[in-house]
């Protein structure tokens, strides 16, 4: 099989030749037909994470490994099985949920692999979908398409599966208005999630003007550039000058946060998702005084996966895949991302 691996942080991916794997027990091998384009696959390019001050949050010390194959939202079909794998059939088409846990810390025994103390994701700490093939440890991390286009199905193993977490957090309080911070693939998926499962006026933010009329052909109420020096009275404004219940900031850069903290209300819910990176300061005292509450957000659990399936097998959310690869140009995709020449989702398909 042909795998575009990344040798070492900031080195050119390689696309190598390997033995296909051989499935054991509960494993199963999936065939790639499509793998996602994802800012994470990003961070594990460059070996790591920008803590802002200086600092830097090295993947290895996490326990990546290189060389390794990325790639953690993958769809393709059964292709061979181990002797204990029952449901699927050879041929089937599956959505591979990636984020793998140990199976026995506190989240995982309450089926929160995604919150692993020692996660196993696919396409970080082990090979994952940029590859004709993928080896999936055990059945129960596929999930049946039934109709939903392979390539738009990609993003719901991850990015749609994290927009959907964070909305769901940004629902807790019903609220009656929602800031959505960004308007790339993320933040576009985030608006037609909160579209369909919230009764919020939604609210979305960004930079680019051509972004937010998307963002509101995909339902947003409200749109403003951040551009303009009056954007958090704005938004304010718009909530009745009380203002958000919700912020769901999937740049999460410090300039965003600030916003996000800035235009909530008193009891409003911060949900920070993106990672950018970088830091800030925070006026402790208006945390208790206004009852804030910030959380973040990291993907979902295998429930949440499929309870997304669902959604867009019914046609309330169409993932937008606006690029696609071949995987001798893995190195391309990436690039791309990076420079921000990417409007909704990119796929590879090996």
């Amino acid at each position: 099989m042909k795998s575009a691996r990344i040798m070492g942080p900031n080195e050119p991916l390689e696309v190598i030749d390997s033995d296909n794997p051989k499935p054991h027990d509960n494993q199963v091998v999936v065939k790639v037909k499509a793998v996602g384009v994802c800012h994470s696959d990003l961070h594990l390019w460059e070996g790591g994470y920008d803590l802002g001050d200086g600092q830097f949050m090295k993947v290895t010390d996490r326990g990546v490994k290189y060389p390794v194959t990325p790639g953690h939202e993958i769809v393709g079909t059964v292709e061979e099985m181990g002797d204990n794998v029952n449901g699927y059939s050879k041929g089937d088409e599956v959505l591979v949920y990636p984020w793998i846990g140990c199976g026995q810390c506190p989240a995982c025994k309450v089926e929160n692999e995604n919150l692993c103390d020692a996660p196993k994701s696919l396409g970080v700490f082990q090979d994952g979908g940029y590859s004709d093939y993928a080896l999936v440890p055990h059945y129960k991390y596929l999930a049946k398409l039934d109709g939903v286009n392979p390539d738009s199905a990609t993003s719901i193993a991850c990015s749609g599966l994290t927009a959907y977490n964070a909305i769901k957090k940004s629902n807790m309080n019903s609220p009656e208005f929602l800031v959505i911070v960004g308007a790339g693939g993320l933040g576009l998926m985030g608006v037609q999630i909160a579209k369909a499962i919230t009764s919020a006026k939604i609210i979305c933010v960004d930079l680019d003007d051509a972004k937010l009329e998307t963002a509101k052909e995909m339902g947003a109420d409200f749109v403003v550039n951040s551009k303009d020096p009056e954007t958090s009275q704005k938004i304010i404004s718009i909530c009745n000058d009380k203002g958000a219940d919700s912020v769901v900031d999937f740049v999460n850069a410090p300039p965003t946060a600030k916003l996000g903290i800035s235009v909530l209300r008193k009891r409003g819910n911060l949900v920070l998702v993106g990672l950018f990176g970088g830091s800030m300061e925070l006026s402790l005292v208006t945390i208790p005084l206004k009852s804030i509450t910030i959380q973040g957000a990291y993907t979902g659990n295998y429930n949440d996966m499929v309870e997304l399936l669902d959604l867009t097998r019914k046609g309330t959310i169409n993932p937008i895949i606006t690029k696609r690869y071949t995987l001798d140009e893995a190195n391309t995709a990436l690039e791309d991302l990076k420079a921000r020449k990417i409007l909704g989702r990119a796929v590879i398909n090996p």
